[in-house]
């Protein structure tokens, strides 16, 4: 694999003693992110300076995005509810999910459109499996919900390209990226392979303005940029698993990762605090959903 210069640098540590952080987001010129096993939901600046944001009643998995008029939503991953924080700061119910699936929902991103995508759910899991194939479903700006996808097989980051037209999904399991045409009513359809990613496992994913994706690896413990077609551009290493990443900084040029030493499903809620934020300076800067726009989302 050929590596840009920037890319191979040891990346910086932001901030440590975190449980396991997923779901990073660049928001308001800080970095969000779902601080697994503890329910908070942190924001660190470029600093290291981190601050809870909010608590919420779910240990895992929970993760976050953004409508475009400023209101965070969850995804309670466990519970089955789609949450959004009111102006006053409570959290109401944007969403009930529990009638699509009684297994866990993981990733939500929200397009342009105010179309939000979330994964995770499906059928039960064969036995000695964590997880069941997955679906997608679409909650529609009118609040309408209705599943737009299945047979996902582990369905962790997604992304929107920045035309709004194509959805990106990392199915875990397969060891790929699967992308969908978005219709002008938010449906999924024309599935393919974006990317065969090979021995690699794509967790959390973010695109960038030349349409590349990076996407995070837990065993593999790096993050790879990829273009469509498979052709791996540029990699970063780390000393622990890499679960997601995200593109922000003031010039949207700073990969940041969320990384923790993985010890297997049955021990992902410990004490252990193994968590960090790294960054490191990349070549091209963020675009598409989850959004990296410094004025907005």
């Amino acid at each position: 694999m050929s590596s840009s210069e920037s890319a191979t640098e040891n990346p910086n540590i932001i901030t440590e003693g975190l449980a396991f952080g997923e779901s990073p987001r660049w928001h308001e010129g800080r970095l969000w992110l779902c601080n697994w096993g503890t329910g908070e939901i942190v924001a660190v600046d470029e600093g290291g300076r981190s601050e809870v944001m909010l608590t919420v009643q779910a240990v895992l998995p929970y993760s976050i995005d953004w409508l475009s008029d400023g209101r965070l939503l969850v995804i309670s991953g466990r519970e089955g509810l789609l949450l959004r924080r009111e102006p006053d700061g409570s959290l109401v119910t944007h969403a009930d999910l529990r009638g699509l699936s009684k297994n866990p929902w993981n990733e939500i991103v929200v397009d342009g459109r105010d179309n939000i995508y979330v994964n995770g759910g499906g059928p039960a899991p064969a036995p000695g499996e964590h997880f069941g194939p997955g679906t997608i479903v679409l909650i529609a700006p009118d609040g309408a919900v209705r599943q737009v996808a299945d047979e996902i097989a582990f369905a962790n980051g997604m992304a929107v390209t920045p035309d709004n037209k194509t959805l990106i999904v990392a199915e875990s399991h397969a060891r790929r990226l699967t992308a969908f045409d978005i219709a002008a009513d938010g449906s999924l359809s024309n599935r393919r392979v974006w990317a065969d990613l090979g021995n690699d496992y794509p967790d959390g994913i973010c695109l960038d303005t030349e349409g590349c994706v990076w996407y995070a690896d837990v065993p593999n413990r790096h993050c790879v940029r990829v273009s469509e077609g498979g052709a791996k551009i540029d990699r970063v290493d780390v000393d622990r698993g890499c679960f997601a990443c995200m593109l922000g900084g003031a010039d949207g040029k700073t990969l940041f990762i969320t990384a923790a030493e993985w010890r297997g499903f049955e021990n992902m809620v410990s004490d252990a605090r193994t968590g960090q934020v790294l960054s490191v300076a990349v070549s091209a800067p963020g675009a598409g959903w989850p959004a990296y726009n410094s004025g907005t989302r």
